[in-house]
Formats: C-alpha cells, sequence, structure tokens
C-alpha cells in the first residue's frame, strides 16, 4: 500500500480568497540599554520599556506589512495592546488585510517592532522581513524563529536590508536545526513519537541558549497550516497565463517630444475661414440656393438646441448659405455663432446682416444676452427685439434679465451711471442728500432716498438699438408698477447675496459693485420722474421698512421661549401691540403695495389671525388687511432661502402661459414667490390640504370630492368639473415636475383644493436631485391613480392624454425654457449652483429633444408605467409616513 507521506497535497494560491493570518508568538534576546547622558537629555525616555519596570518589559506594539516590488501593498496592522511582565508573548493571530488569491510571488511580510518613547512618540525596536513564498514557490508554513535588526524598521525592498533568515556564521547549529525540523515537518524523515518528543525539548533548549548568548533579538512567527481531513496541504504559488512571455522594449518606438504648435492657430484652416468669409464670395453667395440635401442639413443644424456647439463644418455651412437663412427668424442665433467677431471684415458683414435678418421673436433673443454673447451690437439688438415685448411677457423673463447684468459691460454701467449722476447734479432744482445714496447694502438701500418732483419726465429712447440691458430694465420698470416692484427686490437681493460673508469670497467683487450701481441708477431714475415715478419709490422705500420691522419682529417672536402656543401668543401680541422698538404699527399703517402682489395694497395685518406653522423653523401665516377691507394671506418664511422655489414656480408659470396660448389648460396653481433676502421670503397661501391629511380624515381622494361637490348622476359620485380640474392637474405637474427634476416628492407635499385643482410645494430638491432612493420619474401614487378610477378608466386615458400633448407642447418651447436656464447659471440657486455646467444639460435631457413627436410620446408612456408600478416609491412613501408619526 503506497504511504502518504510519498504523495504531495497543495493547492494553488490563487484559488484560495481565504485572508492570510499571522500568529505573533514570543520576542526573546536582550535589548541594549542606551546611555544615560540620552536619558539626561531626553527625560521622557523613562518611559519606555528600556527603563522600565520588570526589567525592561516595555509595552511593545508589532506591525505586520505586505510589501512587493519595493512598495507596500497594504496598511499596515497592528497587534492588540497586551501588558508585558516577564516576557515578551504576544501569543496573537493577526488577519492580514489580503488574501492568498492576492499574494504577488515576491510578497513579503515586513515586521517592526515599535516603543513607546512618550507622548505621541514611538521609535522602532527593529525590524525583520520574511518571504511568503520559499525559493521553490511553496507558502511558508508553521514557526519560524526571525532575527530583529536593531533600531531600524522593516525593509521591504529587495533586497532587504533587514533579512529576517540571516545567516549568522557563530549560530551555524541554531540554522541547521531549524532546516532538519522543516524536513520532519515535510514527511521527509521518519516519525517516532517517543525520540521525537525528546529531540524536540533538546532543540528548544538550544535554541533558548543561543537566542540569550546571541546579539540579536529573536521573533517567532507562525505562518498558517492548512489541511483537510487531517491531511496536510501546501500552497503553490499560482497565476493564471502567469507564464505568459511579454515583450518589453528597452528603447521604445513611441517616443515623447516637446510641440511648439500645440494650442497655436491652425494656419490651414485659418486660411480657410478668411477664404470663406471674404467680401468677395459675398456677392457669389447672395443668390445661392441649397441642394435638398444642404437643405436638410440646413434643416437639422437649425433644430439644434441652444447648448450643442456647432462644428467648423457647419460653422462654414450657415455662413454661405447666410442670405437664404436671413427670412428663417430662428436662424439669427445659430449665425451669429459663427461669427469671428475678432475679424473685422468679418465683423462688418455680420452687422449688415443683422440689419437684413428677419426679426426673431423676443424669447428667441434671450439667448444673445448670454455670456457667449459679448458683442456689443449684438446684446443692444436682443434688446431691441426684447423691447417689443408687452410688460406681462417681461414679468415673466424679469428674474432671468436681472441674472444677464452679470454678462453686460461694467464699464459701460460705470459710465452710464456717472452721465445720469451729472445729470442730475446740474438740475439745481433737485435736492439729492448724498448720505442717502447706496454705499454699503449692509447698512442703507438707494430706496430709502427723498427727493423732490422734476419737471421732466424720463423716456424711453428712440433709439433703440443703442440702449443696453442696464438702461432697459430701468426704463421699463421707471414706467411700470409691477415691473419696479420685482426688479427692485430682485437688485435687492442680489446685492445682498454678493454682501453675504459666506459667498463673498466665491463671488467677483466687480459684480457686487455693479449691481449696487445698477441700483443706484434705478433709484435716480425714479428720483428724476414725474409724481408718479417719485411716489413709486417712495412704495419701495415704505416696503424695505415693513419687511426689514417684520423681521425684527419675526425674530423676537423666535427668541421666546415654550412651545409652538406659546410663540403664536407672543406673535399675536406683538402685532396688536407692538414693542416700541419697532417703528411701525403692524395692525395699521398707512396703504403699501404687498411686495408679494404689488397689485394688493395692504394697510394692516389682523393679530388675531396669525399662526404659526409646526415645521422646524415655524413660517408665519399672516391675514393681511387690503385698501378695499378685503383679507390676503400669505406665508412669511424666515431662516430659509426661497431663491430656487421662486425659479422653480416663475417657471411653471412661464410654462402655465406657453400651454394656454395652445388652448391646454392644465389647472397649474403657480402661486406666488418673493424671496426679499437670502433668509425670508413671502409665499401666497392657497386655502388646501395636503393629500396625507385626505386619506388619513377621508381614506382616500374620491371620498374628499364627494363630500365637498356630490354628484348623483356623475360617475364616481364626483361633479364633472371637479374631477375634469383634477385629471387636468395631475398630467399638468406630473410632467413639470419630471421636466424640472423635482425630487423629495411625497404626500406631504402633495396640496389639493376642494375645486379638484393638485398642486405641489417645497422645491428644495431640482435638476435630479433626491434624498430618496430609487426616487420615480414622476410623484403618480396608487392614491392619485385610484382617484381617477384607476388604471383602466376613462378619467386615467384622459389623464395619459394631457400628459402626452402637454409633453410635446413644452418641447415646442424649449429653446426659451433653455435660454432661461442658461441666464441662471451664475445665480445662486442651490441645486443649480451644485453643478452649473450641466444644469441645462439636465433640463435638455428630460425633453428628449432628440426623439420624434411619436417617439416621445411612447417615451412618456413607459415613464407613465414605470411611475405607477414603482415598488420602492410606496415603500419609501410607507416609511415617510411612518416618520411623520413619530414626529408629530
Amino acid at each position: 500500500m503506497e504511504d502518504i507521506n510519498d504523495k504531495f497535497f497543495y493547492v494553488y494560491s490563487s484559488s484560495l480568497d481565504t485572508r492570510i493570518q499571522i500568529k505573533i508568538g514570543t520576542l526573546e534576546g536582550k535589548r541594549q540599554r542606551p546611555e544615560y547622558d540620552k536619558l539626561l537629555l531626553d527625560p521622557m525616555l523613562k518611559y519606555s520599556g528600556l527603563y522600565g519596570a520588570g526589567g525592561g518589559r516595555g509595552d511593545l506594539a508589532a506591525s505586520l506589512q505586505v510589501w512587493a516590488g519595493g512598495r507596500p501593498l497594504a496598511l499596515p496592522i497592528y497587534t492588540a495592546y497586551k501588558h508585558f511582565t516577564s516576557r515578551w508573548n504576544w501569543n496573537q493571530w493577526v488577519t492580514l488585510p489580503m488574501s492568498y488569491s492576492d499574494l504577488p510571488r515576491d510578497a513579503q511580510l515586513c515586521v517592526t517592532l515599535y516603543d513607546c518613547a512618550g507622548p505621541g512618540r514611538q521609535v522602532p525596536i527593529g525590524g525583520t522581513t520574511i518571504s511568503f513564498f520559499g525559493k521553490h514557490g511553496v507558502f511558508r508554513q508553521g514557526m519560524l524563529d526571525l532575527r530583529v535588526w536593531p533600531g531600524v524598521e522593516a525593509d521591504g525592498s529587495y533586497p532587504t536590508t533587514t533579512p529576517g533568515k540571516a545567516r549568522d556564521h557563530g549560530k551555524e547549529q541554531m540554522q541547521r536545526l531549524a532546516k532538519l525540523a522543516k524536513k520532519h515537518r515535510n514527511g521527509q524523515m521518519s516519525k517516532v513519537d517517543w525520540l521525537d518528543r525528546l529531540t524536540f525539548r533538546e532543540i528548544e533548549l538550544i535554541n533558548e541558549r543561543e537566542k540569550r548568548a546571541s546579539e540579536y533579538l529573536y521573533l517567532m512567527l507562525e505562518f498558517p497550516e492548512v489541511t483537510m481531513d487531517g491531511v496536510p496541504y501546501s500552497i503553490v504559488y499560482y497565476e493564471k497565463d502567469g507564464d505568459e512571455v511579454v515583450q518589453h522594449r528597452s528603447q521604445p518606438d513611441v517616443v515623447t517630444l516637446p510641440d511648439y504648435e500645440i494650442l497655436q492657430e491652425n494656419l490651414v484652416e485659418a486660411k480657410h475661414h478668411k477664404l470663406a468669409r471674404s467680401l468677395r464670395s459675398g456677392g457669389n453667395t447672395r443668390e445661392l440656393k441649397p441642394t435638398s440635401s444642404v437643405r436638410d442639413a440646413l434643416n437639422t443644424i437649425l433644430a439644434y438646441p441652444p447648448t450643442t456647439a456647432l462644428s467648423t463644418e457647419e460653422q462654414d455651412l450657415i455662413w454661405k448659405f447666410r442670405f437664404y437663412l436671413s427670412n428663417q427668424k430662428k436662424a439669427l442665433t445659430k449665425f451669429v455663432k459663427c461669427v469671428n467677431w475678432k475679424v473685422a471684415g468679418e465683423e462688418r458683414q455680420a452687422l449688415e446682416m443683422l440689419v437684413l435678418w428677419a426679426p426673431p421673436d423676443p424669447e428667441d433673443a434671450l439667448e444673445l444676452l448670454g455670456p457667449a454673447f459679448t458683442h456689443p451690437a449684438v446684446r443692444c439688438y436682443a434688446i431691441a427685439r426684447l423691447s417689443q415685448a408687452p410688460d406681462d411677457d417681461l414679468m415673466l423673463y424679469l428674474l432671468q434679465l436681472v441674472q444677464a447684468l452679470k454678462y453686460e459691460n461694467f464699464e459701460s454701467i460705470k459710465a452710464a451711471s456717472q452721465l445720469i449722476i451729472k445729470e442730475k447734479d446740474s438740475d439745481k432744482s433737485n435736492k439729492f442728500d448724498r448720505d442717502s445714496r447706496v454705499t454699503d447694502h449692509s447698512s442703507s438701500t438707494p430706496m430709502t432716498t427723498s427727493s423732490e418732483s422734476e419737471t421732466g419726465n424720463a423716456l424711453m429712447s428712440s433709439q433703440e438699438s443703442s440702449m443696453d440691458l442696464t438702461s432697459f430694465l430701468i426704463t421699463r420698470a421707471c414706467q411700470n408698477s409691477m415691473l419696479a416692484n420685482y426688479f427692485y427686490w430682485y437688485l435687492l437681493i442680489e446685492c445682498e447675496d454678493q454682501a453675504d460673508p459666506a459667498i463673498t469670497a466665491k463671488q467677483d467683487t466687480r459684480v457686487r459693485e455693479m449691481y449696487i450701481t445698477v441700483m443706484n441708477m434705478f433709484s435716480t431714475k425714479l428720483a428724476q420722474g414725474n409724481a408718479i415715478w417719485q411716489k413709486r419709490r417712495a412704495f419701495l422705500s415704505r416696503q424695505k421698512i415693513f419687511i426689514d420691522q417684520l423681521v425684527s419682529l419675526v425674530k423676537a417672536v423666535a427668541r421666546e421661549s415654550g412651545n409652538r402656543k406659546r410663540k403664536t401668543d407672543r406673535l399675536r401680541a406683538l402685532l396688536a401691540d407692538p414693542d416700541p422698538t419697532f417703528k411701525i404699527n403692524f395692525s395699521n399703517f398707512e396703504p403699501i403695495p404687498f411686495p408679494l402682489d404689488p397689485e394688493i395694497c395692504i394697510k394692516g395685518i389682523i393679530p388675531e389671525k396669525a399662526s404659526l406653522f409646526k415645521s422646524a423653523l415655524m413660517p408665519s401665516k399672516l391675514t393681511f388687511l387690503t385698501a378695499e377691507n378685503t383679507e390676503y394671506i400669505a406665508i412669511f418664511k424666515h431662516g430659509d432661502d426661497l431663491r430656487q422655489d421662486q425659479l422653480i414656480l416663475q417657471t411653471i408659470a412661464l410654462m402655465d402661459k406657453l400651454l394656454r396660448r395652445e388652448n391646454l389648460d392644465l389647472k397649474l396653481t403657480p402661486y406666488r414667490v418673493l424671496a426679499t433676502s437670502t433668509r425670508h421670503g413671502f409665499l401666497q397661501f392657497i386655502e388646501s390640504i395636503t393629500v396625507a391629511e385626505v386619506l388619513a380624515s377621508e381614506g382616500s381622494i374620491l371620498n374628499f370630492f364627494r363630500k365637498h361637490h356630490p354628484s348623483e348622476t356623475a360617475p364616481y359620485g364626483v361633479a364633472p368639473e371637479v374631477m375634469d380640474t383634477y385629471v387636468r392637474s395631475c398630467a399638468g405637474y406630473c410632467i413639470i415636475t419630471y421636466v424640472l427634476g423635482v425630487g423629495d416628492r411625497h404626500l406631504d407635499n402633495l396640496l389639493l383644493t376642494t375645486s379638484g385643482k393638485l398642486f405641489h410645494i417645497d422645491f428644495g430638491y431640482i435638476l435630479g436631485r433626491d434624498p430618496k432612493p430609487l426616487p420615480p420619474p414622476m410623484k403618480l401614487s396608487k392614491e392619485m391613480v385610484e382617484a381617477m378610477g384607476g388604471v383602466g378608466s376613462e378619467h386615467y386615458h384622459e389623464f395619459r392624454k394631457q400628459c402626452y400633448t402637454a409633453f410635446l407642447h413644452l418641447r415646442r418651447h424649449a429653446n426659451l425654457m433653455l435660454n432661461l436656464f442658461s441666464l441662471m447659471v451664475d445665480a445662486s440657486v442651490p441645486d443649480i449652483a451644485l453643478e452649473p455646467d450641466k444644469a441645462v444639460k439636465k433640463v435638455q435631457d428630460k425633453l428628449r429633444l432628440d426623439l420624434s413627436d411619436e417617439e416621445a410620446v411612447h417615451y412618456v408612456q413607459n415613464l407613465l408605467d414605470l411611475s405607477v408600478t414603482a415598488v420602492m416609491a410606496a415603500l419609501v412613501e410607507q416609511l415617510h409616513k411612518f416618520a411623520q408619526y413619530w414626529r408629530k
């Protein structure tokens, strides 16, 4: 029968994914104490193991690290703390952060012993290095006595300077016995139990005797042994395809050479550009007509969204057929992008083409006010087109136009401001108080000045083409109370934003100075105008005082200790009988236009109807008494930045108007939001109830409708007009919130009115950001669909149809929405500021402009099906409901 010892059992290292374990045993030998003069120089040494009690048996620590190729493969692992008395004996298994399959052939184990030399100081006692694999590629097993090289850390380079198996000519017997013990362990020697016990005992005595006589320290390590069914196995290094020969060129064919022409102008392309744009070619291209294939290529280019950069070939094609395209108003922005405004001849031709070109719509001219268009003539042309827009349309773009001031020529704005100052100084009948001018927005505002009526009336210049954006906005704002109101507050928050210490470091000082200059120009223009203009200026000044005093009152309420009821009582008391520190009687004051809605004049706040919401910031619900003795309810929020909500609600109002132009009324509720500061603002209050409360109190949305608008003859017992309103509003907000990437949607920020209108609030997450995992594309819960009668009902099919129609209409106005978002890139809107270079692209991707109308409808169908069947959304909704329950 064949002896088992005649066989060699092994396993490949590449097949073992187990972590490597090394056992740290004992440290034997003598440590050389340093001279006492070193102790005098460094008294902290007395705390080290060299001078500690117990014969110098200090509390040492061992560090184990894997090295290969002269560099570490993992972080070092330390032994656990252990207090030593008579000898250093860890007796600990240390798990290395690598498995057997991760080890290369030349992997080494570096062990360094450290001692404490004072607070926060460790010094190496010595180090030793041993390879994991022997010379035949077999992983080491069993116990090894390794020499510790004193005073140095273990060296992982090859060859190492701290070999653990270094040959000591005075200790040949110890090394010879170690080799014989290895042969005995491998089965190469016959085993006799009683003789083996005597022999190994004698070997231990010899080793201990030689270690004590040696000048070195010896560390005992134990490598793990592999057994299966009682049979010992050896670990043999193996790497798949490790024997494959890889050719390496000592002198590579590809070498690095300096390119002195990098980033330089391509002379060939520059010559081609000049020839293509030369004046000689102008006469030849005036009557040029494209072929059918070229016409298709031109239409493809014109269909590009504003964010698409044109290639050199596409630019040349647009330029070549510029006269043919001049009757297409949508093509102007593409043509302007093709012009090299630094070339005088090309610039002259381009300016001539601006006169010949079919005038674009005002909303298309917004693109020309972006940062990519810096030529004054182009920006003035855009202003000339924008001046054709009525005030109602201008209100929809005003927020972005104020941001577009950042891309104007600051020196021109400053020069225009100086000119206005000179005109005012030259008018001796005008009384101007220089101290009331804005020099630092943190202390005063330009709207707090007072002046006498001026005989002259500032009028818009007939030369509209020479007007810059600053003059245009100031002129239009002076002529319209609504524009003046919002223009003032948009400027005010920009000035404050720049003055905020947390943001000033990230902003350009010149931008802050520009906004202050524009505010001064606006204030001066109103002061120089007629009595109506001066009255508007006084109203704005009183609005600012009212907001400042209201903020002080809200802060006083917040300082009040106690629960929400006590704070509410304090709020009502201050409104009814204000503290002498306030400069205004909140319950009765002279009527002023309400900043949130300047068409409403307010003259007081009804104290007994004021209340605080349950949220963390406790916004104030205030009921204002209007000049017509009616009530207007608004929410004043302190401690929150409403600029993101303001942008989203402005966009929803714009989308609502665009859809209404297409005869599509989706019953949206674009309630008003005005950020009066980076820390506070107003929101219009809409009488409604959250969907979560509806489900909790009524059981379903249908029961809520039946309660307020029952109908025995209509399907589901709900009045048809209410159901139609609900279906349309659901469709509108599903598409709009999807396009804007609104996140954190749950049933507590979906509100429902008794008339059937559903609308969203709280837009803290937009452009795809969402705190919840795996959010659905649209917020369309099971309860919302059941209110329509289920997925098979006629109302649900009508809902899907409205979604398709709304999505297609919004895609047709994609350029306008993308232009407005591109002007907000440098605004301090939180979710845009996170990735300003990707904000416009995120909206564009949602609109899927690469799809045809038919493909877009199928795309929305898939989104709706995915949203209705979203399991994770339902689970998250339940978790949110549970969290709200415990919060209450």
